[in-house]
C-alpha cells in the first residue's frame, strides 16, 4: 500500500502540528508594533541611556548611599510614627470614600431598579443613574495628586489634605467597581426578592451582597493597599506622613534614611497583601 494511502496507527494523534492561527497571531503582533512605535517615539521612551557610562557611575554612587539603611534610636522613633499617620491617612482616605462610594455604587446598579424589572427602566430612574456614573467618572478623572493639591490650597498642609484627597478620588474608583461587581452576578435571587415586595436594601442584604461579598472585599483591601501607596505620593506635595519624609531625605541627600523609608514602605504593604489573602480565605 502507497505510503500516502496508509491509515495513522490506532492513538496517534491527529492534530496538526502547525497552530492554524498562526498567521491571525502574527499580524495582530506587527499591528501592535506598528501602533507601539510611534508612542514611543512620541513619549521619547529611549531606555539605552541608562547604560551610559555617566547614567551607571551616578547610579552607582545613589545607590551605594543606600547602604547600611539608617537606624537610629530617634529616627526609627520618628519612622514608627509617620508610618502610623500615612496608614491612618490612607484608612480615614479609604473609609470616606466608602460612604460616599457604596450610595452611589447601589444608585448606579441597574439590578437593583425596581422599574427596570418590566424590561425598561423608568426615564427618571434612567436619568438619575447616568447622573450618577456621570459623578463616578468626575471623581476618578481627576488623580488624588491634583485633589491633594486642590486640599493644600483650602485647609493647609497635614494629613486632612491627603484623606480628602484620598476620599473623593478613591469614592469614584470603588463605586465604578462595586456597581460593575453587583450588575455582573447572577440577578434572579435580586429580581425574585423585588417582584414579592421586597425593598431595595432588602434585595441588596439578601441576595446581591452574599455572592459577591468576596470579591467586594478582595478589592476593597486592594483598594486600601493603593491608599497606602497614594498616601506616601501625597505626602510630597505637603500631606504629611512617610512621604514628605522620603521628600525630605531626598532632598538632603540622604540615602541611608531614604532606603529606610523605602523598606517601611514595603512592609506596610506586605502587611496589606497578607490582610487581603486572610480575608479572601475568610470569605470563600
Amino acid at each position: 500500500m502507497p505510503l500516502s494511502l496508509r491509515q495513522p496507527p490506532v492513538g496517534a494523534s491527529t492534530l496538526p502540528l502547525q497552530d492554524p492561527a498562526w498567521r491571525g497571531r502574527l499580524l495582530g503582533l506587527a499591528f501592535a508594533a506598528l501602533l507601539l512605535w510611534p508612542m514611543l517615539q512620541l513619549s521619547e521612551f529611549k531606555p539605552w541611556t541608562l547604560l551610559d557610562a555617566d547614567n551607571l557611575r551616578v547610579t552607582g554612587r545613589f545607590l551605594a548611599d543606600f547602604f547600611p539603611p539608617a537606624h537610629s534610636p530617634e529616627f526609627l522613633l520618628m519612622l514608627a510614627r509617620e508610618a502610623w499617620r500615612t496608614v491612618a491617612m490612607a484608612t480615614a482616605g479609604l473609609a470616606l470614600g466608602l460612604l460616599l462610594a457604596v450610595p452611589l455604587a447601589l444608585l448606579a446598579t441597574r439590578v437593583l431598579s425596581v422599574s427596570a424589572l418590566s424590561g425598561r427602566m423608568a426615564w427618571g430612574s434612567a436619568l438619575l443613574r447616568q447622573a450618577v456614573r456621570g459623578l463616578l467618572v468626575l471623581l476618578r478623572s481627576v488623580p488624588e495628586l491634583v485633589w491633594a493639591l486642590i486640599f493644600v490650597r483650602v485647609v493647609g498642609l497635614g494629613p486632612t489634605a491627603g484623606v480628602l484627597a484620598i476620599a473623593l478620588s478613591y469614592a469614584g474608583m470603588l463605586g465604578k467597581v462595586y456597581a460593575e461587581v453587583l450588575e455582573s452576578g447572577d440577578a434572579t435571587p435580586t429580581q425574585a426578592l423585588l417582584r414579592n415586595g421586597s425593598g431595595r436594601l432588602q434585595a441588596f442584604f439578601f441576595a446581591l451582597l452574599p455572592q459577591n461579598a468576596a470579591e467586594l472585599s478582595s478589592y476593597t483591601v486592594y483598594r486600601w493597599e493603593c491608599a497606602i501607596r497614594s498616601s506616601v505620593v501625597l505626602g510630597m506635595v505637603g500631606a504629611g506622613g512617610l512621604g514628605q519624609q522620603l521628600d525630605s531625605a531626598m532632598k538632603m541627600f540622604s540615602g541611608g534614611e531614604v532606603s529606610a523609608i523605602l523598606l517601611v514602605f514595603v512592609l506596610l504593604v506586605a502587611l496589606a497583601d497578607g490582610l487581603g489573602v486572610w480575608l479572601r480565605r475568610s470569605l470563600a
